[in-house]
């Protein structure tokens, strides 16, 4: 009964994912904050080591900053320079629970707080921050198998670095485990280790909120081409209210916007598009200044501008009385998965291995690890 006892506690307390059918799965190194001065953590049991591994003595929380020393940090006051903090539950950082290992350490400007944990555990909690677990089952799955794939590639591809992936928009959004719940669990235990491959390589799995109709190709936006990603016919996620959108900027401050970002505009009086690709995203724009016209890629433009500005590189522009509104369509760069489109996909009855095998045609799943 003891023993019974003591299994049931085993798997009560360790997270789902920490072993599967007896094969240890991946971990993730996720950067959770840079260069910030300062971070509390908090936890019950939590046992912090220096950089040698020495312990420090036992807390349940410690306030770390950067160290008037560019190599150190300060610990509850004490010297280090690196702070590795663990526990069997949960850590608190700066208030926002999160499973796995906390590292932190100095940067020149600031701390570098970096998550390690199972690669699964950290799906689970990253479901409710890029879709929503309500959304039909099949389109869960499909979102847990692109994200496992984006980090499995993202891993391999900063080996070398201190951490694989940012926990924002900059790679994948992921605020920890208190918007874990059951549907998410469901989507990626079901999909278990499972990533898309193309000729036997993990592949690129970008992935975006709504194409407004049709997905964009990976050499219209980063420069080069990618055989699974050439860009598809999407018209599922038409119906949803991210498909359209509308946006009034002072032309002061898109000049304002495009000089901090190292464009030499001056007197911005007009905005016009100039040419689109085959997907109906613009190529161009032409900007008239006072110092003449200026041609800016739209890809660059929306960068500078902000991406929760101007949503898409499909859009129209004009200006009124100072103004500049945008009316486009899509939001994202448009590039692999459509989500709300894999949404309604599947609320047509698509399961995850069709809704994936046609944003990423050519593509197979591969299951890593799992049984």
């Amino acid at each position: 009964m003891k023993k019974f006892a003591l299994v049931l506690f085993f798997y009560l307390i360790v997270p789902f994912a920490a072993f599967c059918w007896g094969q240890q799965p991946e971990t993730i190194r996720v950067a959770l904050l840079k260069e910030v001065e300062s971070v509390g953590l908090e936890g019950i049991g939590l046992l912090a080591v220096d950089e040698n591994g020495d312990p420090i003595r036992d807390s349940s929380g410690y306030y770390v900053k950067r160290s008037r020393d560019r190599f150190g940090l300060t610990v509850n006051g004490r010297f280090l320079r690196r702070l590795t903090v663990t526990t069997p539950a949960y850590i608190q950082v700066n208030g926002k629970k999160h499973r796995g290992n906390m590292e932190i350490y100095p940067l020149d400007k600031g701390l570098l707080i970096v998550n390690e944990l199972p690669l699964e555990d950290y799906l689970v909690g990253l479901i409710n921050c890029e879709i929503s677990s309500q959304w039909p089952m099949e389109a869960v799955k499909a979102q847990a198998v692109v994200a496992r794939t984006y980090a499995v590639y993202q891993k391999e591809a900063r080996k070398n670095s201190a951490y694989d992936l940012e926990s924002t928009v900059n790679d994948q959004v992921y605020n920890g485990c208190e918007i874990e719940d059951s549907r998410a669990q469901r989507g990626v235990m079901e999909t278990t280790g499972e990533v898309l491959t193309y000729n036997n390589s993990v592949i690129q799995a970008f992935y975006h909120s709504n194409c407004g109709g049709h997905t964009e190709s990976a050499e219209n936006v980063w420069g080069y081409p990618l055989p699974y990603l050439q860009g598809v016919e999407c018209t599922y996620c038409l119906a949803s209210q991210a498909a359209k959108w509308e946006q009034t900027i002072p032309l002061y401050r898109i000049e304002s916007l495009l000089r901090n970002n190292g464009y030499q505009v001056s007197g911005l009086s007009d905005i016009r598009v100039g040419r689109r690709n085959r997907s109906g995203r613009l190529v161009e724009l032409f900007l008239d200044c006072a110092n003449g016209v200026q041609t800016i890629s739209a890809v660059n433009f929306r960068k500078a501008v902000g991406y929760t500005l101007i949503k898409s590189t499909n859009f129209e522009v004009r200006i009124m009385g100072g103004d500049a509104t945008f009316n486009g369509n899509g939001y994202g760069h448009g590039v692999g998965l459509c989500q709300w489109g894999a949404k309604h996909r599947a609320a047509e009855g698509f399961d995850y291995r069709e809704i994936l095998t046609y944003y990423y045609p050519g593509t197979k799943l591969k299951k890593q690890y799992g049984r």
